[in-house]
């Protein structure tokens, strides 16, 4: 996409495109990190009846707060007060928000590469300053290093992903204390892919009341299935939620919207036994793939970055050439794949079998 030069467009948005992963018609979809299993005939009637039952008073506007649906959330979270836990349209809209009130012109925001590549994109859209540190060279955490940039930069916003994506691995407790301590500003703990970790492994909520700067995001996006929902949501102390509440747009949250992620929330054991269920394919997915002579990365998400390739685009062609599209993101060299059906998983391995050859 090149705009013309008529276009009145901001000079430093005029270089770049639009983000967006493919969208293919293809058989087998394992590119964006979707939860393969739709809802239940029961959940999807749930779904439709919530709708049914407000339809008549769309002409009204919805709860702007959605109070409903974050007392639900915060229930499902185990957070006390619904006043310190906030909704927006997927997780996107509430880092945009976060950098709208905590970024802007004259302050940094930091991360650490590699990690989730719109991060940067709502800085540049917020006017933030964006600094990136890099991750150790097996794409763990380094603490030592993040404490060194943050003490050189002193950022007003943290940005870590946990598990981190496109990575997959998760930060420790130790980590999350250390740069909450270290931080003069906030620190945001991205937890999307949270409900897919494995048991051992820890969530930044359990460390939420120690440190009133410290927000922890969620999605609907995957555990749920709702990726057609759009509905994000954070934990952290009212305080900062009422900062976000300056910068939200009015009646952000449609009240379809508000219905429909209720009625997910209400069917919760269904979605998490799915969960189980992807959570064993990708731990046999990884050693499916390490069994095939290729470097894997250890995953708490649901997702495997695997390599590493000379060209790695020739081999996601070949695979996208045999009806499986997967993603070429994050390190060169390793492409990352969602973790889908089983008979989806064997169309992968089937494809890949072939495309190595």
């Amino acid at each position: 996409m090149t705009l013309p030069d008529w276009v009145p467009v901001r000079e430093d948005l005029r270089a770049f495109e639009p983000y967006g992963a493919p969208q293919l018609d293809v058989p087998v979809l394992l590119n964006v990190n979707e939860n393969p299993y739709g809802p239940s005939k029961a959940t999807a009637d749930d779904l439709a009846e919530s709708v049914r039952e407000i339809a008549s008073d769309l002409n009204r506007y919805p709860d702007r707060e959605a109070w409903a649906l974050r007392t639900d959330l915060a229930a499902y979270l185990g957070v006390a007060d619904p006043a310190g836990v906030w909704a927006a349209n997927g997780s996107n809209e509430l880092m945009q928000q976060i950098l709208q009130a905590f970024g802007g012109p004259g302050r940094t925001a930091v991360s650490f590469t590699p990690t989730y590549s719109m991060y940067p994109e709502y800085a540049r859209n917020t006017h933030t300053r964006w600094v990136t540190g890099r991750r150790a060279e097996d794409f763990t955490f380094d603490l030592d290093e993040a404490l060194r940039l943050i003490a050189a930069e002193q950022p007003d916003v943290v940005l870590l992903a946990s598990p981190n994506n496109p990575t997959g691995e998760s930060l420790t407790l130790e980590s999350v204390r250390a740069v909450c301590e270290a931080a003069p500003g906030l620190v945001v703990l991205d937890e999307a892919y949270a409900e897919f970790r494995r048991a051992s492994t820890p969530s930044a909520l359990e460390v939420l009341a120690e440190y009133p700067r410290l927000v922890v995001t969620r999605t609907m996006s995957k555990a749920f299935a709702f990726a057609g929902g759009r509905v994000g949501y954070l934990a952290a102390d009212p305080a900062i939620v009422d900062a976000l509440r300056i910068v939200r747009l009015p009646y952000h949250l449609s009240a379809v919207t508000q219905a429909v992620a209720r009625a997910a929330l209400r069917h919760v054991e269904e979605s998490l036994a799915r969960v189980d269920e992807l959570r064993a394919t990708r731990d046999e997915t990884a050693g499916w793939l390490r069994a095939q002579g290729l470097d894997v990365v250890d995953s708490d998400a649901n997702f495997v970055l695997f390599g590493t390739f000379d060209d790695r685009h020739a081999v996601w062609q070949g695979l996208l050439d045999r009806g499986v599209l997967i993603r070429e993101t994050g390190p060169q060299g390793w492409l990352r794949v969602s973790i889908g059906t089983p008979e989806e998983t064997a169309a992968f391995r089937d494809a890949l079998v072939e495309v190595l050859a």
